[in-house]
């Protein structure tokens, strides 16, 4: 047994980070993350300086480009940040603004004359934390006729200012930051093109008339370029998201300005905010933006937007007597089905939960939103008498939907728990001798006559069968409560063995277990005639509709059934198998070459062949013929089916006309 440790601990032991270890060492802290997450948050924090700038009214563009070897430059076309010495401080501005931690101009925004009156950046730390974490930094700044430049390496300084005149041709103002992200601080510093897409965007929507322009550097050294801008913000952002169809109604944008304070004991500050929304039965969303910070957990704006929405269209709903008798109320749930909404708010002072702000706290925002939301939205439908009800109509539905899957989800629940024994719970359920989920094979036949066919020549070591008796419900416009009266849909449930997805507006519920699937492949198994088809469609659209995500991973199967039996009139009396018609003309083609006689006929329904043939056509892995279902495929019958026994006369009409011709020379008249 080693030693055991006896440490000193005394007054010898604390220590203190300093300087650009503050932030290399632990720059978590700063960042919310050392990893790639971190390394973005660096970048972000330059961006978000450079914004600042052109909201107080300095440049209308900003230029960000990512270069092959990880490096970043942020461009903007500002004042141009101020490096030169600094009477008051004793200090030049480049140390404060890049080497001090809790530096910066942004520190008295609450007060008039300030350079900036509403900023993303305030605690000083961005620029400054962004530099200690770069392998190197180079800064180049325009104002007033200088050229200042500097440049960091590993958080300390690599040169000294240097100032020049600027041309009187070149950029008249502005500041140009480029660094490298260095990879002793982060453990990955490559920030994915999506992730700069997806910031810019969101930057172009909350900063109206602000252009973005984003360059990606191939690896040839060439460069792609992309702009974003949104010459009317959350409008036209809401507007883009919504389209055309299926709006409930269409978007509308509102504006305030308040000034207030989160306790008695505190300072009034200022608060600006924009709330744009529509309504729409194909979308849903909801975004929350602060000083331009996207703010992925809400907070204050977050909690305004739920208790206005829900007070205002519960009032609605009572006051116009929609409601039934002792019928539940409405939440925000049932109305964020169908919202598209985003905010976009500023103040002069914020409390953020973290450095990453990505949710505010503030309480008087939290209340001025909510009170303004409660009478916009009153006035709304008042004078929207249209918007009014549709929306209010649409959230209704949205909530029976809810409450009916709900009670759904319940009931299926308590049909598909229980004894684990299959067998015994299924009727006429034929398992099988393996209880490897990754080699079982599940058959769903046609009928008594077909498992009797396929139980006499199947593999009994891992094909399972279970007939589809009677009537197959259509599970397309069936409500969820008749879904799971139908004795047919619950065995197949039951025997398939992970749950179901059941689908309210915009979301699903819990109990679908993949995990817990039986089989690698499901094999839709039915003849080949108009019965079959109808049946295979009806079964398809159950799987569509009740477990997509087996569809989408492949597990969903249909077994090709031959069309024509081609036997040789021989003495070896070889069989052919023909599974559509350019196959049977290919065979006979040669049988004719070949001076060959042979017998044609229509392949016999599934129960009447024998155990033989339906092992070889249908059921050995090396000679059966099997269709993996897509999602496009399953859409695309569900489209068809939709369109023949919908409800959708226009859309009937028109299919008939354009495909009816097909099928005249087949007709009995």
């Amino acid at each position: 047994m080693s030693a055991r440790r006896t440490p000193t601990y005394d007054d010898r032991s604390i220590t203190s980070l300093k300087g650009a270890d503050r932030v290399r060492k632990r720059p978590a802290v700063m960042f919310g993350s050392d990893g790639l997450e971190g390394c973005e948050h660096a970048f972000f924090e330059i961006l978000s300086n450079a914004v600042d700038e052109a909201r107080e009214g300095y440049g209308d563009k900003i230029i960000v480009t990512a270069f092959a070897d990880h490096s970043i430059e942020v461009e903007d076309f500002g004042r141009g940040v101020p490096l030169g010495y600094n009477e008051r401080e004793q200090r030049y501005n480049w140390e404060l603004i890049f080497c001090e931690l809790y530096a910066g101009g942004k520190y008295n925004n609450n007060e008039t004359g300030s350079a900036y009156e509403f900023s993303l950046g305030l605690n000083g730390l961005g620029a400054c934390a962004t530099q200690y974490a770069s392998e190197y930094m180079e800064v180049q700044s325009v104002s007033n006729g200088v050229i200042s430049e500097i440049s960091f390496k590993r958080g300390e300084a690599a040169s000294e200012l240097r100032q020049r005149p600027a041309d009187k041709r070149g950029k008249k103002s502005g500041t140009t930051i480029r660094w490298k992200p260095d990879r002793e601080v982060f453990t990955d510093i490559n920030i994915p093109r999506e992730y700069y897409r997806t910031t810019l965007l969101k930057q172009a929507v909350v900063n109206a008339g602000l252009r973005f322009i984003f360059k990606w550097q191939k690896e040839d050294g060439s460069f792609d370029s992309e702009e974003f801008y949104y010459e009317n913000g959350i409008y036209d952002y809401i507007s883009e998201i919504v389209g055309e169809e299926d709006v409930i109604a269409p978007p509308v944008l509102w504006s305030f300005e308040a000034v207030g304070r989160d306790r008695q004991d505190k300072d009034d500050y200022k608060l600006k905010a924009q709330i744009a929304f529509a309504v729409s039965n194909r979308v849903n969303m909801l975004e929350y933006y602060h000083n331009s910070s996207f703010l992925e957990h809400g907070g204050s704006p977050d909690r305004a937007v739920r208790t206005a929405f829900t007070y205002a269209v519960d009032n609605y709903l009572k006051n116009n007597g929609k409601y039934t008798k002792n019928e539940s109320r409405i939440t925000f749930a049932d109305i964020e089905d169908c919202l598209v909404l985003v905010t976009n708010s500023y103040s002069t002072q914020t409390s953020y939960e973290n450095q990453t702000k990505k949710a505010i706290s503030n309480k008087f925002i939290a209340e001025a939103m909510t009170n303004f939301l409660k009478e916009q939205l009153e006035v709304y439908f008042a004078e929207n008498k249209q918007y009014a009800e549709a929306i209010t109509g649409q959230v209704l539905i949205n909530k029976r939907s809810r409450e009916q899957a709900e009670s759904a989800r319940i009931t299926l629940k308590k049909k598909l728990t229980g004894s684990m024994d299959v067998a015994s719970r299924v009727d006429k359920f034929v398992a099988c001798r393996s209880k490897d989920p990754q080699i079982r094979e599940l058959y769903i036949v046609e009928g008594d006559s077909a498992l009797t066919s396929c139980k006499l020549a199947r593999n009994a070591e891992f094909q399972a069968i279970i007939p589809v008796r009677g009537k197959t419900l259509n599970c397309m416009k069936s409500t969820y409560d008749k879904i799971f009266k139908s004795e047919i849909i619950t065995d197949l449930l039951k025997v398939i063995g992970c749950g179901v997805e059941i689908k309210a507006k915009g979301r699903h519920n819990n109990e679908f277990d993949y995990s817990a699937l039986r089989w690698s492949k499901i094999i839709i198994c039915t003849d080949a005639d108009e019965d079959g088809f109808q049946i295979r469609t009806l079964i398809l659209t159950m799987f569509y509709r009740l477990l997509p995500t087996l569809i989408d991973k492949g597990h969903v199967y249909i077994a090709e059934s031959p069309l024509y039996e081609i036997t040789e009139r021989t003495k070896e009396e070889r069989t052919y198998f023909a599974y559509n018609e350019t196959e049977k003309i290919d065979i006979i083609s040669k049988l004719d070459a070949a001076g060959i006689k042979y017998t044609l006929q229509r392949s016999k329904g599934l129960g009447e062949n024998e155990p033989e043939m339906m092992w070889q056509t249908t059921m050995n892995p090396q000679t059966r013929r099997l269709i993996r279902v897509s999602p496009a495929d399953a859409a695309e019958t569900l489209r068809i089916f939709e369109t023949l026994l919908g409800d959708d006369l226009p859309a009937r009409k028109v299919f008939i006309t354009e495909n009816g011709h097909r099928y005249l020379a087949k007709a009995d008249i």
